[in-house]
């Protein structure tokens, strides 16, 4: 049975809500923008309801964290100002957002650039699905990822 890791040792939410800063107890630090921790939201909307199917978020480019609610001792669930909150963030996806934020969010941009949609709200299109993601993409997760299976819906 895999153990999740330890959980970081910081948490704070910037004070213009646009990024969460995450210290772990070996010293790796990480500020990860609103933005980011929002389009690799590992709630089932995103990630797809199968597990094989990830939709690509559009227009994320100015969302901001309202809350940062702790669920038990492995997780917290981040609440978004645009209706979004499914979604766990446990202590494991965290720390692998952190370690591979570059290649995460240079896949995210090549994503974009290839659908020939922007960041800005203003010019995004509404959710797309992605075609199906194999296990080496660099946006599967290989951290535990909690799912949430409400149905609820956000403003994608």
């Amino acid at each position: 049975m895999a153990t999740n890791p330890p959980a970081p040792k910081q948490i704070r939410l910037a004070k213009d809500r646009s990024a969460l800063s995450l210290v772990f107890p070996d010293g790796a630090a990480f500020d990860l923008s609103a933005e980011y921790l929002r389009v690799f939201s590992p709630s089932a909307e995103v990630r797809g309801h199968g597990g094989g199917e990830m939709m690509l978020v559009l227009g994320k480019e100015r969302v901001k964290i309202l809350d940062v609610q702790p669920v038990g001792r492995y997780a917290v669930k981040l609440v978004f100002d645009d209706g979004h909150d499914s979604g766990l963030y446990d202590w494991g996806l965290l720390r692998e957002l952190g370690d591979r934020r570059d290649e995460h969010w240079n896949y995210y941009l090549e994503r974009l650039t290839a659908a020939g949609i922007e960041r800005d709200p203003e010019r995004a299109e509404p959710a797309a699905p992605y075609d199906v993601l194999s296990p080496s993409s660099p946006a599967t997760s290989t951290a535990t990822q909690a799912n949430d299976s409400s149905g609820s819906s956000t403003r994608d």
